[in-house]
């Protein structure tokens, strides 16, 4: 059975592919990721996660077209697959609902939900 849990930066890794759409390749992926978060990532950190991601069936991807820029290159793109969608939702809620119970924060979801 594939492993279904989703640690934290596979989240992100996650979200990110898709924020990006059809930029979602490695390169941009990380470049989004330190945009985002302010820290740094490794290309090799960025590629491990991508295919450690594909193969729980998270993410799917395909060979884009060669491009002059990249010297006739193709990019791999990666999408999110429904199942990688619901389980990026079932993370969301989870921690929602952990937010929620605490205490100091229960004031200001009352609030705005």
């Amino acid at each position: 059975m594939k492993e279904t849990r989703l640690g934290e930066f596979e989240e992100v890794i996650l979200l990110l592919v898709g924020i990006l759409g059809e930029e979602a390749y490695a390169f941009k992926i990380a470049e989004e990721f330190e945009s985002q978060t302010g820290r740094s990532i490794s290309i090799g950190a960025t590629h491990s996660t991508l295919s450690r991601l594909e193969d729980k069936g998270f993410l799917d991807s395909k060979m884009g077209a060669s491009t002059a820029q990249r010297g006739g290159r193709r990019k791999r793109i990666y999408t999110i697959t429904a199942i990688g969608k619901r389980v990026l939702a079932a993370s969301r809620d989870f921690k929602v609902a952990l937010w929620k119970q605490y205490p100091a924060f229960q004031i200001r979801f009352q609030i705005t939900n």
